[in-house]
């Protein structure tokens, strides 16, 4: 069980101060209803905690992450950010993003070992040049051979007297789950303003975005589990990663809540076929989703975590008249890099002429 007495939304947001900020969002994000699709699965209430509308080049979860990367960065008197992750990366993409906002250098090196077919500069990577960062593309998988990679290249540019802020998990990761206190705190308020008590809260993590939401939600004793959605396996124990990612941010808050590992809902159900790679159920909860709302969930996180809560439901884990939140993660720019499959996966409707 979680340490700590639970605190107020006021007592926590002052705990906030403790960290150096940027601010980037547009904050704080509506909290929609999705009448139609709860409708169509005959309930529960599903509400969309809508942070694909964080604003800054398409939004998502990393501006709420980034005001805090940046802001330690920039109190550290950086001048260039040495970043990494997928072709595809919407975390990369914000970055550079925040990066250009901040008149900050930013180089990317990128992977493709989870790419299939030829690397084409449409989605998250057309932008990532638009915004102005230059971009290295590499085999290395996502992971320890990429982190290496991009602590070579820190190391290059600091011998040459550029005063970088890399990509390192021990640091970054910590203050970007700090990033997902205040979405806590205004899911809080946002339910109170509807008079709604949730009884779940899912969204698709596998690190900072989900260990930052236990954090508050820990921190403000709410009752309704948090359920992670992983959008991939890493090769080693996530659960307590997560927790340690958790803890650290709640020593950076001065914070005495503390997690363990038996303290994270993570389920790696929903997966498949693998990181990057959109099956059925993923596809069927996009097009519903967009059918019935249109709003566009993206085909790497939040398209595999709603297949996950539409499975839940199926199963019977709600009754009809409770209340479920659902965070959009954000990533839609990856859309227009799958436009292909995306074509020969969406049912198509016939003309009426």
């Amino acid at each position: 069980m979680p340490t700590g007495r639970p605190m107020t939304c006021a007592e926590l947001k002052l705990a906030l101060q403790h960290v150096p900020r940027f601010a980037l969002a547009h904050l704080p994000t509506p909290l929609e209803s999705l009448r139609a699709v709860s409708q169509e699965l005959g309930g529960p209430n599903v509400w969309l905690k809508r942070d694909d509308c964080t604003g800054f080049v398409f939004g998502g979860n990393k501006t709420r992450h980034n005001e805090y990367l940046m802001g330690h960065a920039l109190a550290a008197g950086a001048d260039i950010f040495v970043w990494g992750a997928g072709v595809q990366s919407n975390n990369c993409r914000q970055t550079a993003a925040a990066c250009a906002k901040a008149g900050l250098d930013c180089h990317l090196v990128l992977s493709r070992a989870h790419h299939s077919g030829e690397v084409e500069w449409q989605g998250n990577l057309l932008l990532d040049h638009l915004v102005g960062a230059s971009v290295e593309i590499v085999d290395a998988p996502i992971g320890p051979e990429l982190d290496d990679i991009i602590a070579a290249r820190a190391n290059e540019l600091r011998s040459r007297g550029r005063k970088v802020f890399e990509w390192n998990r021990h640091l970054v990761k910590p203050l970007a789950a700090i990033g997902y206190v205040p979405c806590v705190i205004e899911i809080v308020e946002q339910c109170r303003e509807r008079n709604i008590e949730p009884s779940a809260i899912y969204l698709s993590s596998a690190g900072s975005t989900g260990a930052g939401v236990a954090l508050a939600a820990a921190a403000l004793g709410l009752k309704c589990p948090v359920r992670n959605i992983a959008p991939l396996k890493w090769p080693w124990d996530t659960a307590a990663d997560m927790a340690d990612l958790a803890n650290v941010a709640a020593h950076m808050l001065h914070l005495p809540h503390r997690l363990a590992a038996e303290d994270f809902w993570l389920s790696e159900d929903y997966i498949a076929p693998g990181y990057g790679q959109v099956g059925p159920d993923c596809w069927k909860a996009m097009e519903l989703v967009a059918r019935r709302e249109a709003i566009l969930l993206d085909p790497i996180y939040s398209g595999k975590a709603m297949a996950g809560l539409i499975d839940h439901i199926h199963r019977g884990m709600f009754s009809a008249d409770e209340h479920v939140i659902f965070i959009h993660t954000g990533g839609t720019p990856a859309l227009f890099a799958m436009n292909n499959e995306l074509m020969k996966s969406f049912s198509r409707r016939p003309s009426p002429l």
